[in-house]
């Protein structure tokens, strides 16, 4: 997909009934289909937080020594082209723009960082057109405070690169975490305000599952559920190698968990995977069992790497696209294998207005289980959409990192049958900004702006954050806030890790591979975070194999 610079119109196609939405490349989802990765893990105590070719070294031209920022500002319910002005995805030139503003749809998706740490950790580079930094910067826990009510909070600040006049902005959103208290019967999610859920699990079973790591860990994972969801919650299982099954009708937990551990315990692997079959089963399941006063949702646990069945991608995305606008019924893709069809299960969770994670070890499916899908089931905002806004006196150029399948109009913003982002409780949702600074900016820099609808009454929603060009902090390594510093990392190595298709403009102020991972060697020990340990790791692997 190729966007222009800060063109009013990008990247919009028409669904069914003339609604408007984000494009979609669905060649990669045919192809998806006709070749053929989710796998969950169990929750236990504690959970998570929140990955490229080398990139070329950057001569410090612009670090100097700016004072300390006047203020950062927080509100809420609380490439480089000599001479081109404007927004830029990073990918191709283009003429200046007739606006500054940069819109997307809201995206808490992290699977495509995971996967890219289990491809290094085998000893291989992820394929490019796997990498969407979006995904690595929103996979770390960030700093942003919560707001008092169940919209978002918006905090907007940034810090300086070492590329002269360049700067790292840093828009931040946040929900407000789950009500009350999880226990043993206050369950996932907590107790309080939030419905009860209807999830419907599919499950992989075919040959390829039988790999350690797998299959086994989506019965830990689902019998640790069983034992934390609520009485008054209801689960269903479908399988699917050949064929599909329904090994469980929709059923309440209350009475019937030992029930459930049963057939989560008989789960064994068989021969073929059809996809389609077991998606389809799964959203008929679903659909039969719908509870109008709980939070519906698939949850698709599988490789994806189909290879019989259906294999036109219309009729798995139709099926998808009607479950979610005529049911609401969405989607939750996890996926697992050193063999994942990354590019399949993105484009189902795209559909489904869900989300995608990936797990290859027990801590990170704790993190699926006790974090992501925990806090899905209490739905904070639906069709959420983020517009920025630039002062054309201070900035020359933007860029926006990643997002390059969320982007929408910028005139559609307040249109709200144009698809969004859905977003839980407790969730945080991160965009990172090149911007591009004009000499002695000074005053007003950006209005970053959050419209979403409530989720039971639809009624629509905006919050906003301003920042100055004074509250930006000096040099981003040496003054900006840890958390600013780990969102840097994780962009720069999501970006030297695009480099690598030749179609991908360096993020201003990049350092080499050697010394990002210093980097976040420093910042685990500032931070504590097991996560940002792992990402300098991840970062090391990448370094070793490029040379």
């Amino acid at each position: 997909m190729k966007f222009q610079e800060g063109r009013a119109v990008r990247g919009t196609r028409t669904l069914r009934g003339g609604r408007p939405a984000r494009r979609r490349t669905y060649g990669r989802l045919i192809a998806a289909l006709a070749a053929g990765g989710v796998l969950l893990t169990g929750c236990g105590s504690g959970g998570g937080g929140g990955g490229g070719e080398k990139a070329a070294d950057r001569r410090a031209t612009g670090a100097g020594s700016w004072p300390r920022p006047a203020a950062s500002f927080t509100a809420g319910a609380g490439a480089e082209g000599a001479g081109a002005e404007g927004e830029s995805d990073g990918r191709a030139a283009s003429p200046p723009p007739p606006d500054y503003l940069s819109t997307f749809a809201l995206d808490v998706d992290t699977a495509s960082y995971g996967y890219a740490q289990r491809t290094l950790a085998d000893g291989h580079l992820p394929d490019p057109a796997t990498v969407r930094p979006e995904e690595f910067v929103n996979s770390f826990r960030q700093d942003y405070r919560e707001p008092g009510g169940d919209g978002f909070s918006v905090t907007v600040d940034g810090a300086r690169t070492t590329d002269a006049d360049w700067a790292l902005v840093r828009v931040g959103l946040a929900t407000r975490s789950s009500d009350g208290a999880a226990g043993a019967e206050g369950g996932v999610g907590g107790e309080g305000r939030r419905p009860p859920a209807a999830l419907t699990f599919v499950v992989d079973v075919s040959g390829s599952m039988a790999e350690p790591g797998r299959l086994d860990l989506v019965r830990t994972s689902l019998n640790l559920m069983t034992d934390q969801l609520r009485g008054d919650d209801s689960v269903a299982v479908v399988t699917f190698s050949g064929t599909a099954r329904t090994r469980l009708p929709m059923t309440r937990l209350e009475g019937h968990r030992e029930q459930i551990h049963e057939v989560v315990d008989a789960l064994r692997t068989a021969d073929s995977t059809n996809v389609e079959a077991g998606v389809t089963r799964g959203y008929d399941v679903a659909v039969k069992a719908l509870r109008p006063d709980a939070t519906n949702r698939v949850v698709l646990l599988s490789d994806a790497l189909a290879n019989t069945g259906a294999t036109s991608a219309d009729a798995v995305l139709k099926r998808i696209s009607e479950a979610r606008t005529e049911h609401g019924i969405t989607l939750f893709g996890v996926g697992v294998g050193s063999e994942y069809n990354d590019a399949f299960m993105e484009q189902l969770a795209d559909r489904g207005d869900g989300h995608t994670a990936y797990v290859s070890d027990a801590e990170g499916a704790r993190k699926v289980f006790c974090d992501d899908l925990p806090a899905q089931v209490r739905l904070r905002a639906r069709d959420a959409k983020a517009q920025v806004s630039f002062e054309p006196r201070n900035v020359e150029r933007f860029r926006l990192i990643g997002y390059d399948d969320r982007r929408v109009a910028d005139d559609a913003f307040r249109d709200d049958t144009v698809d969004g982002g859905e977003v839980g409780s407790g969730h945080t949702v991160t965009a990172l900004y090149a911007v591009r600074l004009r000499p002695g900016a000074t005053g007003h820099l950006a209005t970053a702006t959050v419209r979403w609808l409530d989720p039971g009454t639809r009624a629509p929603h905006e919050e906003s954050g301003r920042m100055e060009a004074a509250a930006l902090w000096g040099d981003v390594w040496t003054q900006a806030p840890p958390r600013l510093q780990v969102t840097a990392v994780a962009a720069y190595f999501a970006s030297a890790l695009r480099e690598r298709d030749g179609g991908w403009e360096r993020v201003p102020g990049a350092v080499p591979l050697g010394g990002l991972a210093a980097h976040a060697d420093r910042l685990a020990g500032r931070t504590e975070d097991p996560a940002v340990r792992r990402l300098a790791q991840a970062v090391r692997q990448a370094g070793r194999l490029t040379g």
